[in-house]
């Protein structure tokens, strides 16, 4: 029983000393992971607004969005621009850099009558693509954690 309380003890005190740096443990998906969860939104509202007159399908260019935060060597948390003045503020990490999402207006293959953009089709696949990748990341760092767990538990 004391090997076990020294045992546990010592581990405490290693993991207080050192600090789990989580952006190296888990890398881009993170981020993956938030730009995914903010495209599933977009492409949810343009289905929502499929009968819409006058509505612009949009879309966030996910590997543009990536690609600036690996080429900034930013790992800290992706964020909306905000464009109006009326727009809520997000909680600030600090003061990490900030990556915006800027939201693109897709061109459309068949513009309706009433100047709708959203093509069913187009946003049905879109969403089912995004959904189904978003769901890989998260097993991918359901697993990292699982690891970063055992490691911290000893490999028990």
């Amino acid at each position: 029983m004391t090997t076990s309380a020294v045992t546990i003890e010592t581990l405490e005190r290693m993991v207080l000393k050192m600090a789990i740096n989580f952006d190296k443990a888990l890398g881009i998906h993170d981020q993956a992971l938030q730009v995914r969860q903010r495209r599933n939104e977009v492409l949810a509202s343009n289905i929502a607004n499929a009968d819409t007159p006058g509505y612009k399908a949009q879309d966030i260019d996910f590997k543009a969005v990536l690609s600036q935060s690996a080429a900034a060597g930013n790992q800290s948390q992706l964020a909306m621009r905000t464009t109006n003045s009326g727009h809520i503020q997000a909680a600030s990490g600090g003061s990490a850099e900030t990556l915006p999402m800027d939201l693109k207006y897709r061109v459309p293959s068949q513009p309706s009558e009433d100047g709708n953009t959203v093509d069913m089709n187009i946003e049905q696949a879109e969403f089912a693509d995004n959904a189904m990748r978003y769901q890989a990341t998260l097993s991918f760092l359901g697993s990292r954690f699982s690891g970063l767990k055992s490691i911290l538990q000893g490999g028990r």
